[in-house]
């Protein structure tokens, strides 16, 4: 019977401090002047500093578009690297705003932590990477093989789940940091490497000898990557997911940044509620008519994002493939901004 005043009590707690703080991110980030975001220690092509410390990356670029809805201007945010053991403190304890390190949306992730995704900004397959040297061409032959993952991930447990269904033994080796488990991968010590396939073909690129290594064809799961926020906060929730949104919308109706001031004049109604021609759509979230309009103007539409940091631009040189438009055969489907 004590235990269950106990729990009880401790319910209502969380009941009414969750009530307490409900709704206060907008209001907490218009006051700083700023968006704090929550990414990588260091992903090429997602979240990572170029020669000049600045961070640039897919994530970095959704949050210099919520910075953007919140203040017409994307250089108004800051960035928290965090392994995958601090990334969800971090945004329970308010450190952060966001989260929009690569992070896999799951059911219990959205039921279990006071957080809740917020949309895909890249739709991931888990893989495995291994020495050309070691001779094998498909994860099945990988029987008793040494293979480094990063604890308290849905990678470590995709990883547990598919070698015991395929009934291969496996000795996992588990490294916190992701730059220590690409150390130790190409000294050796571990004979295979597993996490998100992007990831795997982002890291290659930064061996020493990246053509002597091969990502074999096994997918081992889905992998969903989005932003999160903690639960509770619909006005915030709001502005992050349309902050995603407006970029996969405006590639689909082709506005670009370097074309947008002219699709200004566009007769298309959905072009017109995108770029705040029609009045409404920021009020409804309480920013800007423009929000989406700046965003397309100072970071780009999505199709620009994904080009610069993991497409042909970058040195990672990734299909689309997932990640296309869904008129192109991919899973990318903007919600409509109406």
């Amino acid at each position: 019977m004590k235990t269950f005043k106990i729990a009880a009590a401790a319910a209502v707690f969380l009941a009414v401090s969750g009530a307490a703080h409900a709704g206060t991110t907008f209001d907490n980030v218009k006051k700083k002047g700023f968006v704090q975001c929550g990414v990588s220690t260091g992903v090429p092509g997602f979240s990572a500093t170029d020669s000049k410390g600045e961070w640039k990356g897919l994530d970095v670029d959704l949050c210099r578009a919520i910075a953007s809805t919140m203040f017409n201007d994307a250089s108004k945010f800051k960035v928290t690297p965090l392994n995958t053991q601090q990334r969800f403190t971090a945004l329970q304890s308010g450190e952060i705003d966001v989260l929009t390190r690569n992070t896999t949306q799951t059911l219990t992730r959205d039921t279990t932590l006071g957080l809740i995704g917020t949309g895909v900004n890249y739709y991931d397959s888990q893989g495995v990477m291994v020495s050309k040297d070691l001779g094998v061409d498909s994860a099945k032959k990988l029987g008793g093989a040494t293979v480094c993952v990063q604890p308290g991930t849905t990678t470590e447990l995709n990883l547990a789940d598919w070698f015991r269904s395929n009934k291969i033994d496996f000795k996992p080796v588990v490294i916190d940091k992701y730059d220590e488990i690409v150390r130790a991968f190409s000294a050796g010590r571990c004979d295979a490497f597993t996490t998100d396939k992007s990831q795997l073909a982002s890291t290659r690129t930064t061996l020493e000898n990246p053509d002597k290594y091969v990502i074999l064809p096994e997918n081992f799961s889905k992998e969903p990557l989005g932003p999160m926020v903690r639960q509770g906060d619909e006005q915030w929730f709001n502005v992050v997911r349309w902050a995603l949104n407006a970029m996969l919308e405006a590639e689909e109706y082709g506005i670009t940044s370097k074309n947008v001031d002219e699709m200004l004049k566009s007769s298309n109604p959905n072009v017109q509620r995108i770029l705040g021609v029609t009045p409404g759509m920021g009020k409804n979230l309480g920013v800007d008519d423009k929000w989406a309009y700046n965003i397309i103007k100072s970071v780009g539409n999505y199709g620009e994002s994904f080009e610069r940091n993991l497409g042909g631009a970058s040195p990672m040189k990734l299909q689309r493939g997932l990640n296309a438009q869904w008129q192109q055969g991919g899973l990318m489907y903007g919600w409509p901004v109406r």
